[in-house]
């Protein structure tokens, strides 16, 4: 028996003392390593919330243009058919004067609501209508008598070049509308999308921060224990 316990205690001091000094050495060599892993983990960190703040700033600035574009295309479209409908409400008269004094009516048509229209139209100024024909319309609109022959011929050429010049600037309003709308929906949808990567990326760094701050922890709770370890090995007679 004494033997035999004598045999083990000596295989333990053999082998105890080769796994003591790989003990140490794997502790040296940990604790020689874990101060730069930690230093690069917290550089990492400090990248990521820079990255992460400055992509919720970019977020921020992308839904503050998308509003302000959102405000300037209601703008537009309040104009737009405040426009609209003063310029089909010109060209309607204008039609209705045309058709009056072709029928040879012009002196009923004179009382109508579309004439006064006209009337008001020819005083606030007519574009792209000489200032001669302005003063032709100006009188006639004025008169109470029915205009016919020479004169009304006269009258319903010019109100048919109004006509004509109404309704190009009208489908060039119409145009130019449809083209802001395109405009915007295209920008819109181009932010959208910025916006919903930026978002998305966001919570991405977000959730590596989290996990980055856990393993920072884990690294130097490693450090500690193992330099404790290490002391403890080191003095172990």
């Amino acid at each position: 028996t004494e033997k035999k316990l004598y045999e083990k205690f000596m295989c333990y001091c053999k082998t105890g003392a080769s796994d003591l000094g790989s003990s140490v050495a794997a502790a040296a060599d940990k604790i020689s390593t874990l101060p730069s892993e930690i230093a690069a983990a917290e550089e990492k960190l400090v990248q990521l919330k820079e990255d992460s703040k400055k992509a919720q700033a970019e977020r921020t600035a992308a839904k503050a243009a998308m509003a302000d574009a959102t405000a300037m295309r209601e703008k537009e479209a309040t104009m737009f058919a405040k426009q609209k409908a003063e310029d089909d409400a010109n060209l309607a008269a204008t039609k209705k004067a045309i058709a009056a004094l072709e029928k040879g009516v012009s002196g009923g048509f004179l009382q109508t609501r579309a004439a006064k229209s006209l009337r008001r139209l020819v005083s606030n100024g007519i574009p792209h209508v000489t200032e001669d024909d302005r003063e032709t319309l100006a009188s006639f609109l004025s008169s109470t008598q029915e205009t016919q022959g020479v004169g009304t011929d006269q009258i319903i050429g010019i109100l048919k070049q109004m006509a004509d010049t109404m309704a190009a600037d009208l489908a060039e309003l119409k145009a130019a509308e449809e083209a802001a709308i395109k405009t915007y929906d295209e920008l819109m949808a181009a932010k959208k999308a910025e916006t919903d990567a930026l978002t998305a990326s966001i919570q991405s760094k977000i959730e590596r921060i989290g996990d980055l701050g856990v393993t920072i922890v884990e690294l130097k709770e490693d450090l500690s224990d193992t330099d404790k370890a290490y002391m403890a090995d080191r003095s172990f007679p």
